[in-house]
């Protein structure tokens, strides 16, 4: 019996997937529920588990890109799962006779189409800034085709000694979408950022004195997200027009905090989900961040974790960011970077002390924040992060953190 494995559907709104990687090879024999492609969406990258047990025939190609309901793969289900090891077989598959070059043909006799870009070639040419007669036609007469317009280069100047070679690669499906979203939120927002600064000490003190107990007793650190995030959820509640999406001619102001935490994935940027981060305690925070971390780094995040959020934290600050303009995550209005902590001398009751300081930033869109409003939530999360025993911890330290 042959089964026909179709594309499933990642989610309500995703119509189309690309084939990233296929994990077995063509007539290989597969088990059911073994993973046999991983599949990139515009959302995330995903497992394709097989449905059955058999050999499989491959449909499609990595890189192709393939419709929800589509058939990438037949699986025989009445073969047999052969004996012993598999692998003389894949190499005889590798020792196949090598595929016939082509020889290009001779040099055509020059006539009126030699060098002429066509319509097509002729709109990518323009594109790329590069002049048609700087490309070399395979096309008929010599005549410039799409296809070499597409893989023309700029010129990059007199070669010099050393190594000059290059790699092509498309983009996958997430990167192309992440790409697409931030030069629409450069393009649709009116995108604007206010900037401020937080003395750490007083954070630094409570982690120096509780993160030992902490870490015991819950089994994640106690690190800088949850104070970031608890002063986040007070100031979204002080200034609910940061927490709110345009939608047409409407405001949306939502009354939970959806808080998305930019992490850098293997297959590039990724934004989870914290849900309803204003019932979250600091261990419930650092718990959820931990998980969401450990899932998006091996790849094992859905659509539905990444799906929505209402604002965004963005931690530059572990590569050795100083100072940035964070993106606005679309249709959010509002992102905060945070940035490394460094030892810098600030005064303090008449006196220059150091302290470890961080740079905050606050990307906002004017169109639905005003600068009071925009302004108001930066330092209402300053003075969050500067005083947190009383305006986080409600006083008391260890209820708090529940030790």
């Amino acid at each position: 019996m042959i089964l026909e494995m179709k594309v499933p559907s990642p989610g309500e709104s995703i119509t189309e997937v690309e084939i990233a990687e296929w994990l077995v090879a063509d007539g290989d024999y597969v088990e059911k529920d073994q993973a046999i492609a991983e599949v990139d969406s515009d959302k995330a990258t995903l497992e394709l588990p097989a449905e059955a047990s058999g050999t499989i025939t491959l449909k499609a190609e990595e890189g192709d890109a393939v419709a929800v309901g589509e058939v990438v793969c037949l699986i025989d289900t009445s073969a047999a799962k052969p004996e012993g090891e598999a692998a003389p077989a894949k190499e005889e598959k590798k020792v196949e006779v090598p595929k016939k070059e082509v020889p290009k043909p001779a040099a055509t006799k020059e006539t009126y189409a030699t060098g002429t870009a066509s319509p097509a070639a002729k709109k990518v040419l323009a594109e790329k800034g590069i002049d048609a007669k700087d490309v070399k036609g395979t096309g008929r007469d010599g005549r410039i085709t799409k296809d070499d317009a597409v893989k023309a280069t700029p010129s990059m100047g007199t070669p010099g000694a050393g190594n000059r070679g290059s790699e092509r690669k498309k983009l996958s499906m997430l990167r192309r979408k992440v790409a697409e979203r931030l030069v629409s939120a450069k393009n649709e927002t009116a995108m604007l950022t206010t900037f401020n600064e937080v003395d750490m000490s007083p954070i630094f003190a409570l982690r120096k004195e509780y993160k030992e107990t902490f870490k015991a007793k819950h089994g994640v650190s106690l690190g800088f997200m949850s104070f970031f995030t608890k002063a986040v959820v007070r100031a979204l509640q002080l200034y609910p027009d940061v927490n709110s999406m345009i939608d047409g001619d409407y405001k949306i102001t939502y009354d939970f905090c959806d808080i998305s935490v930019a992490v850098s994935g293997p297959k590039g940027l990724m934004v989870p989900v914290m849900r309803n981060a204003e019932n979250l305690s600091f261990r419930g925070v650092e718990t959820e961040i931990k998980r969401l971390a450990i899932r998006a780094r091996d790849g094992q995040i859905t659509v539905d974790e990444m799906t929505g959020g209402t604002f965004t934290i963005s931690n530059g600050g572990v590569f050795g960011s100083m100072l940035s303009t964070p993106i606005i995550n679309p249709p959010q209005s509002g992102i905060l970077g945070m940035h490394n902590i460094v030892e810098r001398p600030i005064a303090k009751d008449g006196q220059v002390v150091i302290a470890p300081i961080m740079y905050v930033a606050l990307s906002y869109d004017h169109r639905i924040i005003d600068g009071r409003e925009s302004v108001g939530f930066l330092v209402a999360v300053k003075e969050a992060l500067e005083n947190p025993v009383e305006l986080l911890m409600d006083n008391n330290p260890k209820k708090a953190l529940e030790l």
